[in-house]
């Protein structure tokens, strides 16, 4: 078993271990559960006609244009 001295062996050692940075462990990404029935904001780039055609009802088009990517997801599925 190697004897390590209690004090640094000089004062440059003991200078340059005190200004040596602290490894902190990294934390693990936590992944949380997406919770049923809840909405996400997103950027999303749509061409301006399809933009048009569901803005052209009026308000309510964020839930058409759900609606319809909705029916379109369970029509594959």
């Amino acid at each position: 078993m190697a004897i390590t001295p209690r004090r640094p062996m000089s004062a440059k050692d003991a200078a340059e271990a005190l200004f040596k940075p602290v490894k902190k462990p990294i934390a693990p990404a936590v992944e949380r559960q997406a919770v049923p029935k809840t909405r996400e904001m997103v950027t999303l780039k749509i061409d301006s006609d399809v933009l048009a055609h569901f803005q052209s009802a009026g308000p309510g088009w964020q839930e058409r244009m759900n609606a319809t990517l909705r029916a379109a997801m369970n029509d594959k599925g």
